[in-house]
C-alpha cells in the first residue's frame, strides 16, 4: 500500500510571489522533521522542456544528474535539500501533450475522441503520482507554474481536485500562494485581490486548505480574521510570508509561522520530532556575519536578468559562507568588453568568472576578459563556454594561432582548437541532443582541480555541443596549458589548468548545479579561497 502524501501549491494575483522557495522552505522544514520529501514543478508552457529557450524569457535553464533540462526551480529544491532531483520532477504542457499524442498514435485509447478530461488530466495524475510510487516519499511537494486563472494552468488544476477527491482530504492538501498588497495612498493592506483568486480557485472544484500571504508589511489579526472568513478557512490557516533578508531566511520564518505544523496535522502525520536546522542556520549565520569581502568579475552574455546565473550566485553564497566571505559580484556585460576599456571594466577585481552561454555574440569580450586575468594572475574560473574561452585566448595569444576559434563561432577557422562533438555533427533537432547530465571524469593528481575534489574520480552535470578538439592538445600542453581532467571513456577534455599561474581552471562540465547549502561546491570553494589570497595582496 502506497502511503505517499501529496501537497500541491499553487499561486494567485501575480507570478513571480516565490513558490518555488515556499515549496522548498516546507520541504526543508518536513526533512528535519524526519520525512523524506521530494518536490515537483509543473510547468503550463508548451515548451517540452526549457532547454530551447532563451536566457531572458526563462532564467537559467538547470541540468539534473539523468540529463534532464528542467526549470530553475529545481536548482532551489536540490539546495535546500541537498538530494538530486530527476527528469520527473519536472513536467511541463508540451511533455504532457506529446505523451498523449503519442498513445493515440499508437491507438492506445482504442479508437476514442481524445480529450482534456479525461486523457490530459490522466496523464497529468499520472505524472504527479509517478514520483511518490516509487515508494521512497512519505511526501510528495507539487508546484503550479503560473497563477490560478491562466488558460494554460486549468488541466493541472483540475487534475488536482480530480487527485483531492481520489485520494481523500487527509492524503492530499492544496497551499494557495497569493498577495495582500499595501496602498501607500489608503495607508492599508488590502485583502480583495486575495479573495478574488481563491474565488477563482473555488469556481474550478479546489478550496485552499493553507493560505500563504505575500506582504510587505504585517498583516494583522483582524486581516486575518476577516481573509479566513472570506477565504473559507481556518484563521490559524492563514500564514503570512513577509519580505526576507534572504531566501535562506524563509524557512525560520516559515517554522515561526507554523506552516510546517498546519500541514502536517492537515495530513494527519506526527508533529513530535521538532525541526532543529542546526547546520542550515551555522550557514545562515555566517552569510550575514561575514569577516572578509571580495569582488568577483561574472562575465557573461545575459548579465540584465541575474536568473541567468542563478546557480553560479547561489554557490558565490555557499562557498562565501564556508570562508565566512561576503562575494560582491560585479556583473559585466561581455558585449561592452573591448581592449581599450578592458583595464576600467575589470579593476579591482579579486577574481574573474567567465560564465556558459551559446552563440557568437560578445565572444570577443570574454576572451578579452580571460586574457586579463591569465597575465594579472587574477584567480580565474571558466565554466563550459567560459573553458573554451580560455582554451581560444591561450592558442591565440600564446600559441600564436591567430585564427584559433571554435567552430561554433568560425566554421571556417583554421586553428579550430574548439570543434563540435563527433556524435552531434548529424544532429538536426535542438531540443535535449546536447551532452546533457552526469559524466565522470578523472583528475590529474597534483592539479588545482585535483586539491579542491581530494579525489581523482569525479562525476559533474553538462551541457554542450562543443569541446575541447584532441588534435591540439600537444601543442596547447607544451606550451604550458594542461589538461587535468579527462573522461575516461571518450578521452574527452572536461579541465583545463594553467599550472605557473596563482588559480586558472577552466571546466567543461557545470559545477554550480551541484553545490547546495550543506555542500558547497568544492571547485567554488578553492575559487574563493584563492580570490581571498589574492584580494590581501
Amino acid at each position: 500500500m502506497n502511503n505517499t502524501k501529496y501537497v500541491f501549491v499553487t499561486g494567485g494575483v501575480t507570478s513571480s510571489l516565490g513558490k518555488g522557495i515556499i515549496a522548498a522552505s516546507l520541504a526543508k522544514l518536513l526533512q528535519e522533521r524526519g520525512y523524506s520529501v521530494t518536490i515537483q514543478k509543473l510547468d503550463p508552457y508548451i515548451n517540452i522542456d526549457p532547454g530551447t529557450l532563451n536566457p531572458y524569457e526563462h532564467g537559467e535553464c538547470y541540468v539534473t544528474d539523468d540529463g534532464a533540462e528542467t526549470d530553475l526551480d529545481l536548482g532551489h529544491y536540490e539546495r535546500f535539500l541537498n538530494i538530486p532531483t530527476s527528469q520527473a520532477n519536472n513536467v511541463t504542457t508540451g511533455r504532457i501533450y506529446q505523451s498523449v499524442i503519442d498513445k493515440e498514435r499508437k491507438g492506445e485509447f482504442l479508437g476514442k475522441t481524445v480529450q482534456v478530461i479525461p486523457h490530459i488530466t490522466d496523464e497529468i495524475k499520472h505524472r504527479i503520482k509517478i514520483l511518490g510510487n516509487t515508494g521512497n516519499y512519505d511526501i510528495v511537494i507539487t508546484e503550479i507554474g503560473g497563477t490560478v486563472g491562466d488558460i494554460e494552468s486549468l488541466p493541472y488544476i483540475e487534475a488536482v481536485r480530480q487527485l483531492q477527491w481520489e485520494l481523500g482530504e487527509d492524503n492530499a492538501i492544496v497551499i494557495h500562494l497569493t498577495l495582500v498588497p499595501y496602498l501607500a495612498a489608503a495607508g492599508e493592506l488590502k485583502t480583495k485581490p486575495t479573495q478574488h483568486s481563491v474565488k477563482l480557485l473555488m469556481q474550478s472544484g479546489i478550496g485552499p486548505d493553507i493560505l500563504v500571504c505575500r506582504s510587505e508589511h504585517e498583516i494583522s489579526q483582524d486581516i486575518k480574521r476577516k481573509l479566513a472568513l472570506f477565504c473559507n478557512v481556518k484563521k490559524q490557516d492563514v500564514i503570512q510570508s513577509l519580505d526576507a533578508e534572504t531566501i535562506y531566511d524563509v524557512p525560520n520564518l516559515m517554522f515561526a509561522e507554523g506552516l510546517d505544523r498546519v500541514v502536517l496535522e492537515k495530513l494527519n502525520l506526527s508533529t513530535d520530532k521538532q525541526p532543529e536546522l542546526v547546520e542550515w542556520n551555522c550557514f545562515v549565520k555566517k552569510y550575514k556575519n561575514p569577516k572578509h569581502t571580495i569582488e568577483i568579475g561574472l562575465i557573461g552574455k545575459y548579465v540584465e536578468l541575474h536568473d541567468s546565473y542563478k546557480s553560479i550566485t547561489e554557490a558565490f553564497i555557499h562557498a562565501g559562507s564556508t570562508h565566512e566571505t561576503k562575494v560582491n559580484v560585479r556583473w559585466i556585460h561581455s558585449e561592452e568588453l573591448e581592449t581599450k576599456n578592458i583595464n576600467e571594466q575589470l579593476k579591482d577585481l579579486d577574481g574573474v568568472l567567465v560564465a556558459p552561454g551559446f552563440g557568437e555574440r560578445g565572444i570577443e569580450g570574454k576572451i578579452e576578459a580571460v586574457k586579463y586575468a591569465r597575465e594579472n594572475n587574477i584567480p580565474f574560473l571558466g565554466i563550459c563556454l567560459g573553458m573554451q574561452m580560455a582554451v581560444i585566448e591561450f592558442a591565440r595569444n600564446v600559441l600564436q594561432l591567430s585564427d584559433a576559434n571554435s567552430t561554433e563561432m568560425n566554421e571556417d577557422t583554421s586553428s579550430p582548437v574548439i570543434n563540435l562533438m563527433e556524435e552531434q555533427k548529424d544532429i538536426t533537432n535542438m531540443g535535449g541532443t546536447m551532452r546533457l547530465g552526469a559524466w565522470d571524469c578523472q583528475l590529474t593528481e597534483g592539479s588545482k582541480a585535483f586539491d579542491a575534489y581530494k579525489t581523482t574520480d569525479i562525476s559533474e552535470r553538462h551541457r554542450h555541443r562543443y569541446e575541447f578538439n584532441s588534435e591540439f592538445k600537444a601543442q596547447i600542453e607544451a606550451a604550458g596549458m594542461k589538461a587535468t581532467g579527462i573522461n575516461p571513456k571518450t578521452g574527452l577534455v572536461e579541465v583545463v589548468e594553467i599550472p605557473s599561474h596563482p588559480w586558472f581552471v577552466g571546466v567543461q562540465y557545470h559545477p554550480e548545479y551541484k553545490s547546495t547549502v550543506l555542500n558547497p561546491h568544492p571547485l567554488f570553494l578553492s575559487f574563493i579561497t584563492a580570490a581571498i589570497e589574492y584580494s590581501k595582496q
